[in-house]
């Protein structure tokens, strides 16, 4: 599963390009550890200040109210901090986090959002001479209690305010910091706190801004390398809230770019959360299966994804791959499959352009597009292979077998097609790492091999076993086909079987060994028949 990684966000409270910070305006110009403990020490001052003129005052705001307001500016100068994190484990150790994080929980709206904003800078940071400075204050904070702090905080701010909007924004934006900072907290924050539970919230909203674009970056990162939290997520619901939240898009697409990123944000999470088995058993029972067919049938932006997800459900799951087949989902996959312009969305066939400037189509637009149609026509392998080595008999059995007879065999075809073109890209990289340039280079079996498979092996692997699935079917027809278009290639069997060997030989445990002496034994009957 590769779930691209979220990109580093300007916050609304960025100065735009070629404005200046006004902020930083009287900062001196080198800020050094004599400087920077001044910043601290007076803040925490007025921190304290604050503290007891509140608890003197508890029903007279206004005896407090000038306190608060130097407190805010004096948080505001703490901000010149960010422009020097050499001086945070220096001073970490004299109240830095601990102090921040006790701002978090200040009983003013205003100066707990201001506290979620001095963080954001405070922990973003680009330069990775800077990253073991920047690590030590995360370290500090998550001491402090500040996970909890801020997640809490997400609850408390009313989202109707534009400025308790933008501390949300911000919240979310120290979170992803310390994410960045530290990938382990993603395991922590989510056992810890209610973060699951209030990302599914936010998801939920009809409406699209850029507090539920953040939610939906955060959850997938909070998700793409934790299983814990996958299951996490399938135990307070999640498969369903985030159908829910992918169904507003069955039959429209993203109006901005902004919110088409949220949707394949969406797409993302579902695929990490169908990892486990008991999540992809929750995903078939709340009708997933049924509406990726949906949306593959309404031809729209989220047509790609629908596969993507389908994919990843029905990839050693049988439940999924009958419930496809009752669901009418077979006439849908055979349809990508085939990859006629009828049957596909329309911006995959784009109009040609005009030719009166004689320009042609620029090359990363039509390397865009080929790689999209790439990725479908693999997943759509994948998925016929999932079929084929989740029903292995019965009426359902007999349906799959009979889409490869249609209009005389055209899909055996387009296998063979398939076949030919990921078996020359397979063999072309191999004659490149037995090439002479490439003899340096000390490259073990197991890098070869994960080279082959990046180069479309695993691909060829999967078509090889569909035509050995084939074939195992006994089909007369079928196997004329096979073997009439294996000599026109110049092909045998042997050279099918050869793949597939080389496949029984690497499959992994990923899955557990009683998974892999199950996959080792269908890869073994299908090579004996051929």
């Amino acid at each position: 599963m590769d779930a691209a990684a979220p990109h580093k966000r300007k916050r609304p409270d960025e100065p735009a390009a070629g404005e200046v910070d006004l902020s930083a305006a009287d900062a001196v110009e080198v800020l050094d550890l004599r400087a920077g403990k001044r910043l601290l020490l007076a803040f925490e001052r007025r921190l304290r200040d604050n503290l007891e003129a509140r608890m003197k005052y508890p029903d007279d705001p206004a005896r407090f109210a000038d306190s608060e307001i130097a407190l805010h500016a004096e948080a505001d100068r703490l901000r010149l901090l960010a422009g020097a994190p050499e001086l945070f484990p220096d001073l970490v150790p004299i109240g830095l986090a601990s102090s921040l994080a006790s701002l978090l929980t200040h009983d003013n709206a205003d100066l707990a959002a201001a506290a979620a904003s001095l963080l954001a800078d405070l922990t973003d940071s680009d330069d990775p001479s800077d990253l073991a400075a920047v690590q030590a204050l995360a370290d500090a904070l998550v001491e402090a209690n500040a996970l909890d702090l801020l997640v809490h905080n997400l609850s408390r701010f009313s989202e109707a305010d534009p400025d308790e909007a933008e501390a949300v924004h911000n919240t979310l934006a120290v979170l992803e910091n310390l994410l960045d900072l530290r990938p382990h907290l993603a395991d922590k924050v989510c056992d810890g706190t209610k973060l699951l539970r209030w990302l599914l919230s936010r998801l939920k909203a009809r409406e699209f801004d850029a507090n539920k674009q953040y939610a939906s970056e955060i959850l997938a990162i909070l998700l793409q390398s934790s299983p814990a939290n996958q299951k996490r997520l399938g135990q307070i619901n999640g498969v369903d809230a985030l159908l829910q939240a992918v169904a507003m898009y069955k039959s429209r697409d993203p109006k901005t770019s902004d919110e088409e990123e949220m949707l394949e944000n969406l797409f993302d999470c579902l695929c990490c959360v169908l990892m486990p088995l008991e999540n992809k058993e929750r995903f078939v029972k709340a009708e997933g299966v049924e509406l990726m067919i949906i949306i593959m049938k309404q031809k729209k932006l989220a047509y790609s994804s629908a596969v993507r997800t389908l994919d990843f459900a029905m990839t050693r799951f049988p439940p999924a791959c009958e419930r496809f087949v009752d669901v009418l989902g077979l006439k849908t996959a055979f349809a990508a499959f085939m990859g006629k312009a009828s049957d596909l969305p329309p911006f995959l066939f784009p109009s040609p352009p005009s030719d009166i400037s004689g320009d042609a189509i620029p090359v990363n637009k039509k390397n865009k597009k080929e790689s999209y149609q790439e990725e479908l026509e693999e997943r759509t392998i994948s998925i016929i292979a999932s079929l084929f080595g989740g029903i292995t008999k019965g009426s359902r059995r007999m349906r799959l077998l009979g889409k490869f007879v249609e209009n005389e065999c055209e899909k055996i075809d387009r296998l063979m097609e398939f076949y030919t073109r990921y078996s020359d890209r397979v063999k072309e990289e191999t004659e490149r790492l037995d090439s002479p340039d490439l003899e340096d280079l000390e490259m073990d079996d197991d890098e070869r091999y994960n080279r082959k498979l990046e180069a479309g092996l695993y691909t060829l692997q999967l078509i090889a076993l569909i035509l050995g699935h084939i074939w195992h079917s006994g089909n007369s027809q079928m196997r004329a086909r096979v073997e009439l278009l294996l000599r026109q290639n110049k092909l045998t069997k042997q050279d099918v079987k050869e793949i597939l060997e080389e496949y029984h030989d690497n499959i992994g445990d990923l899955d557990g060994p009683e998974e892999k002496e199950r996959a080792q034994a269908r890869a073994k009957e299908i090579i004996a028949v051929l």
